[in-house]
């Protein structure tokens, strides 16, 4: 663009800075451009957004199913911890007639269910 094309008031603010403020002017002018630049080829990388949208998405669900399983596990009374840990000690310490009890019962179970 020459000088002729240029409005008069940016020829005469021009043609008063000084060479250094020139070139500031033309760096500064860059880097606007380059973001610009930037900022369109992000909007037209449909992969990129995607992918953000996808990613996004993931932790919004892992968020949830941290945010469920707190929750059960605060639901869950802790009498109900309380009494499996003891049948769990009870089995370790008698194996023998833990194993006798779930004998029966599955045989009592099949037996019921092959009426």
């Amino acid at each position: 663009m020459s000088t002729s094309d240029k409005a008069p008031e940016a020829v005469g603010e021009q043609q008063g800075k000084s060479p250094e403020e020139l070139r500031r002017d033309i760096d500064q002018t860059r880097e606007q451009l380059g973001d610009t630049v930037q900022a369109l080829a992000e909007k037209t990388d449909v992969r990129a957004q995607a992918k953000r949208r996808i990613d996004a998405l993931k932790g919004t669900v892992r968020q949830k199913q941290e945010d469920a399983k707190a929750r059960a596990k605060s639901a869950t009374p802790e009498s109900a911890n309380a009494g499996a840990q003891q049948v769990l000690g009870a089995a370790r310490q008698n194996p023998l007639q833990v194993a006798t009890a779930g004998a029966f019962a599955a045989g009592f179970l099949i037996g019921r269910w092959s009426k």
